[in-house]
């Protein structure tokens, strides 16, 4: 009696201490130290690669020969190598896509790297190369799985223990791991994932490790009423879809300039970092295809980089290696040009835009194209720091004014043009085309506009106007001069970068 009641005792020891363990890994009103850690770091490398880079495809139901997996000059030590000298803090890697396909040696499934014709352990090689360049090593898993037997099963739980198995693999077999980014979790109700048990799972092997699930907030708790990143403009509005999470994700949407961090779960208030994701493609591909891409223009990087890890929030850009196993040399000399011209270096803070003094101004346009929705497309939206609200013109010609404080001076202006798309045969790529083709960016000085910008070409994604000068004006003006389509403004941003 005695031995028994002494297993017992010790039992429920072990249990009340996992639990207060557990507790205090969990999100709290203010930024735990995994989130610290996470907003820190800022700036990490994301890395699609798998069975779909030898297809050609975004997304693929399991069905693809592993034999197809057959990188020619495989070398993830470029692809860190790479990161190293672009300045991420990070490495984001994908171990499993929605495929089921496993960059790793997994006993748990026979469709991963082992059973193809290039049996190297990416995983493995990727946190080893981390560890020799001195950064950090994180892992994105597919919670939806289209290959696995488990995955149809009737008893969800039988799917979450292969789950927790291979996550079990990856935590125990590779290192020091900083983040795990979940995914996929639209297929199944949030309930039946187990995130709560894959989170004890992680943080019982590393504690400091930041978990999330894509599309982690929601309008209405427990609803599956997606909340757009835009909108998280106010805390304790918001709850949780999946609990716990250390940081809120939107794959790809941008965050507001104005975003909060409190949550709500059953009542209780929870800190949330953000942290964005986009791809160094101006097409917006995640897995590399065969046929080279352009890469976004330098002005466009550098604006959403400063845009993304505004307000302790973090950016992930992706950058793919394609079949050959390697990144192409243009995307990676596009990556650490931009690492350059930011100034970034270790254990160095993340640099600012600058004070944009634009803010929340008064807007006015010419021209408004009408709306079912009052105020939907109105100039005001230029300055609201949302880059999903737009302005938009009825006419081809138009102009839009922004009101000032005069006495602040500026010396950068940056314009986020929205533009007509064009989808990709794919079905996920796409190709952006401008609208606005000539313009004029005009200062109310001494009672007359003077012009101080003539841009006689498209503007593109994003036009970056830095003046050799700093200027204080109660009015700046935005004119149209030629156009192809509608104009139409996400945002306007008048920035002076000598106060950051």
């Amino acid at each position: 009696m005695y031995n028994l009641c002494k297993r017992w005792t010790a039992a429920l020891v072990l249990l009340f201490t996992t639990l207060g363990a557990t507790a205090q890994q969990l999100p709290g009103t203010k930024p735990s130290a995994a989130q610290q850690a996470m907003i820190k770091r800022g700036y990490g490398m994301f890395i699609h690669f798998g069975v779909n880079t030898f297809a050609d495809v975004e997304w693929s139901d399991g069905s693809i020969p592993v034999d197809k997996y057959n990188p020619t000059s495989l070398d993830p030590e470029q692809w860190v190598r790479t990161a190293k000298e672009a300045g991420f803090r990070y490495v984001l890697l994908i171990t499993k896509h929605h495929d089921g396909f496993c960059l790793w040696d997994s006993k748990y499934t026979a469709y991963d790297v082992a059973s193809s014709p290039v049996k190297t352990d990416v995983v493995k090689a990727v946190a080893e190369a981390c560890k020799k360049y001195g950064l950090q090593f994180a892992i994105y898993y597919s919670l939806w799985d289209r290959h696995a037997p488990s995955y149809k099963d009737k008893n969800p739980q039988v799917y979450i223990d292969y789950m927790k198995q291979q996550l079990t693999e990856l935590f125990t077999s590779y290192g020091p791991i900083c983040e795990l980014w979940l995914d996929g979790g639209w297929d199944r109700k949030p309930e039946d994932w187990g995130i709560d048990q894959v989170y004890a799972l992680v943080k019982k092997y590393s504690p400091a490790c930041a978990v999330s699930v894509n599309h982690t907030i929601v309008n209405e708790e427990g609803k599956r009423s997606y909340t757009r990143p835009s909108v998280m403009t106010e805390d304790n509005k918001y709850f949780f879809q999946y609990f716990p999470s250390d940081f809120r994700l939107w794959d790809p949407a941008i965050i507001t300039r104005f975003d909060k961090k409190q949550y709500l779960h059953q009542g209780k208030s929870y800190y949330m970092p953000f942290e964005a994701t986009i791809c160094i493609s101006d097409r917006w591909n995640w897995f590399q295809k065969s046929v080279q891409l352009p890469v976004r223009s330098l002005d466009e990087m550098e604006e959403l980089f400063y845009w993304s890890t505004h307000n302790d929030n973090c950016l992930v850009m992706n950058i793919p290696p394609d079949q050959t196993g390697r990144i192409r040399e243009y995307e990676a000399l596009a990556a650490i040009e931009l690492g350059k011209r930011l100034g970034l270096a270790p254990n160095k803070p993340l640099p600012k835009n600058g004070k944009f003094i634009s803010e929340r101004r008064p807007a006015t346009a010419s021209s408004v194209y009408p709306s079912d929705k009052k105020g939907e497309y109105d100039g005001s939206k230029v300055t609201d720091g949302n880059l999903e609200s737009r302005w938009a013109s009825a006419d081809t010609l138009a102009s839009l004014e922004i009101s000032l404080n005069a006495a602040e001076a500026f010396n950068k202006i940056s314009i986020f043009e929205f533009k007509d798309v064009k989808s990709m045969p794919d079905g996920f790529s796409q190709v952006r085309l401008p609208r606005i083709q000539e313009y004029a960016v005009d200062i109310m000085q001494q009672g007359q506009w003077v012009t101080i910008y003539l841009g006689n070409e498209p503007m593109g994604d994003c036009k970056v106007i830095r003046l050799p000068k700093s200027y204080r004006t109660s009015a700046l003006r935005f004119r149209v001069l030629k156009a192809s389509n509608l104009p139409s403004i996400y945002e306007i941003s008048v920035i002076d970068t000598n106060r950051r």
